[in-house]
């Protein structure tokens, strides 16, 4: 008897739940996906803020084909002069104020805080990291001592010392412990995990304020925010401030994995001595995943997917309006819907995935449904989209 995909995925692919979505998808196209049986859902949360151009967007697999049989792995990081890494590096460095220069390339996310961590322990010769409740940073050791949420934590035990968490948006707290102590803040414009909650511009510019006060370094953290996902390339842009550490990946590999962070190249620069090597990985900047990279930032650029995130926002927040939905926050393409409760939530969830759509919680807001679509979405595609999730409460509503 043949063992079907889903038991195999079960019995040889590490599990990180007791329930996963389960869904086998055979294609992905544009903001669809398709599964064994030919159904189709709309992919309403890009992979968790990844497919920002789509799934297999022309211009990136076009990049990726070119790349990969020119070559793909050729040695360690930061010693051969490899084309993609270039330019994508100056693409990036480009769009982004003077000071922030220079290109540390990692595999993903959780990589790229690790390394801003320790370069912020490097250059300012100081220990304690503030962060902030309810944040998220990935979920490698150093990430993890940086999350604001202990449920999520306490099994993990020790973590990184001198970290001190305080309150998201609290002017007063970060008057009150940011000090000569402090080596850097660490935070994200929009939280990805509370149901996006949005920093106020006077919250970052306090932060921004006290860091150069005490001579420590502000990152921030658009893993999940960057690459147009907020109605700029990056969230940073509409706030006043520029952080001295900014930290990439998801959406801005097209669908493949990279990661980076990015800072002065006077700061990067301590990583090359006392010791050398401060800082390595083997597959950070793959020349395949930068050349894909660079394809979708060139591909926000030139369809101007970032010109109608606003607008489009405004259609779904219109669009979703029901007595089950008790408020809709958030920012552009990450938006947050709350519901009286888990349970509703979650049968809202399952429906929505039965009847063609793609939703997801919150990992530290479970009361909440995710929205985050890809920026190639259509008014049509985002009509049909509602139109399921006020279906799916209404049948979710009949049976409790």
């Amino acid at each position: 008897m043949q063992i079907s995909n889903r038991q195999l995925f079960l019995n040889h692919v590490a599990q990180v739940s007791p329930k996963p979505m389960d869904l086998e998808i055979v294609k992905a196209q544009g903001v669809y996906l398709y599964d064994t049986h030919n159904n189709s859902y709309i992919d309403f949360i890009s992979g968790i803020s990844v497919s920002n151009v789509g799934h297999c967007h022309p211009n990136v697999v076009k990049a990726i084909q070119q790349q990969s049989v020119t070559y793909m792995h050729l040695m360690v990081y930061g010693e051969y002069v490899q084309a993609p890494q270039i330019k994508l590096a100056k693409a990036l460095t480009d769009l982004l104020p003077a000071s922030l220069n220079s290109v540390f390339y990692t595999n993903s996310g959780t990589e790229a805080t690790e390394g801003a961590l320790k370069l912020a322990k490097r250059v300012t010769g100081k220990t304690e990291i503030i962060c902030f409740t309810d944040s998220y940073h990935g979920s490698s050791h150093g990430s993890l001592s940086v999350m604001g949420n202990e449920e999520f934590k306490q099994a993990f035990r020790p973590l990184l010392p001198d970290v001190r968490i305080i309150d998201y948006n609290s002017i007063e707290d970060v008057n009150k412990y940011i000090t000569s102590k402090t080596a850097a803040v660490i935070l994200e414009p929009v939280q990805s995990e509370t149901g996006y909650t949005v920093a106020s511009n006077e919250f970052l510019q306090a932060i921004r304020k006290k860091c150069d006060e005490h001579c420590a370094l502000m990152i921030l953290d658009e893993i999940q925010n960057g690459f147009g996902r907020s109605g700029t390339f990056f969230a940073f842009e509409q706030t006043g401030v520029v952080p001295d550490i900014l930290l990439l990946a998801k959406g801005m590999g097209g669908g493949l994995p990279i990661g980076c962070f990015i800072s002065s190249q006077k700061l990067l620069n301590e990583f090359t001595y006392n010791p050398v090597l401060g800082n390595i990985n083997t597959f950070g900047g793959n020349a395949v995943c930068c050349a894909a990279s660079l394809a979708c930032l060139q591909t926000i650029q030139s369809e101007k997917l970032m010109d109608d995130v606003e607008r489009k926002s405004n259609l779904i927040r219109s669009l979703l309006v029901h007595p089950a939905i008790k408020n809709i926050k958030g920012k552009g393409f990450m938006l947050s819907i709350d519901f009286d409760d888990t349970d509703l939530n979650f049968k809202i969830i399952e429906t929505c995935v039965k009847n063609g759509l793609i939703v997801d919680w919150f990992l530290f807001n479970t009361h909440s449904m995710r929205i985050a679509p890809p920026l190639i979405i259509t008014d049509e595609e985002i009509k049909k989209a509602c139109a399921i999730i006020l279906k799916s409460i209404n049948e979710s509503v009949s049976k409790t």
